[in-house]
């Protein structure tokens, strides 16, 4: 029995992984808080209490993502890029591009058949190309963001924004939203403006079939509805779009042990 770790800390959320033999054994996400540190050792104690495991049990640990480096237990540490292409090739065997919307950026990225990155490339610092426009919109419209991509599928009208950045979103979806336009409109809408950028950057990239979407942005079905209508192509998504870089960082550790 061979027990690893794979840790992804990333700027919102820290995800943890503990695989043996190539099979999910738990896992545990929590909030990064602003002791990048402190939180990787509550993932690794949280896991390893769970599963009744010792400190000592994972034979190796490789840790990914914005905070990898206060990893302070970690083997070996990958980049976040490296990490999904892992573990998306685990999940879909097929995919070959991947486009991971996180909470600062957005990443579109090429992979072999082996899950080896080919090529990658990183959207602007606008959170208009991220995750956080997400953020903004459920903060404007009073709606937790769990639920916004469910209530966007309620949508009875098409409304359209005149632009993909989030402070100018803000301003105009306040605007729509006094012209009488409904939440679930509005937040379509913001999900059609996000899935555009996100194409783009794919297409930019060089788009290339299976599609796979992830991170947290993958969390909204809204957002993979409209990126499935714009780019013509069935998109896939993890059962649990948030553990894809833990998930590969465990993967790596596994192939280290």
């Amino acid at each position: 029995m061979t027990i690893v770790l794979g840790i992804d800390l990333g700027s919102a959320l820290t995800k943890g992984i503990l695989l043996q033999d190539r099979k999910i054994l738990d896992s545990y996400i929590c909030p990064s808080g602003g002791h990048f540190a402190n939180t990787a050792q509550q993932v690794k104690n949280k896991l390893l209490t769970r599963s009744g495991l010792n400190p000592s049990d994972p034979a190796y640990t490789v840790a990914t993502g914005y905070g990898s480096k206060a990893v302070s237990f970690a083997n070996e540490i990958v980049t976040d890029i490296t990490a999904h292409g892992r573990g998306l090739h685990f999940l879909f065997p097929d995919v070959r591009t991947i486009v991971d919307v996180g909470d600062l950026y957005s990443k579109a990225i090429r992979i072999d058949n082996q899950g080896n990155i080919m090529s990658f490339l990183l959207s602007g610092k606008c959170a208009g190309g991220s995750g956080r426009i997400l953020k903004v919109m459920a903060k404007v419209l009073q709606v937790p963001v769990e639920e916004l991509g469910a209530l966007s599928l309620k949508s009875q009208k098409k409304v359209n924004f005149n632009t993909g950045c989030a402070v100018f979103a803000e301003s105009e979806a306040i605007s729509r939203i006094a012209e009488g336009n409904a939440k679930e409109d509005l937040l379509a809408a913001i999900n059609r403006a996000l899935a555009a950028q996100i194409q783009s950057l794919a297409e930019r990239l060089g788009l290339e079939k299976d599609y796979a979407l992830t991170g947290g942005g993958a969390c909204n079905p809204g957002l993979a509805k409209a990126l499935t209508e714009l780019s013509g192509l069935t998109i896939s998504v993890p059962p649990e779009p948030l553990l894809t870089a833990a998930l590969g960082a465990a993967l790596i550790a596994n192939q280290k042990k």
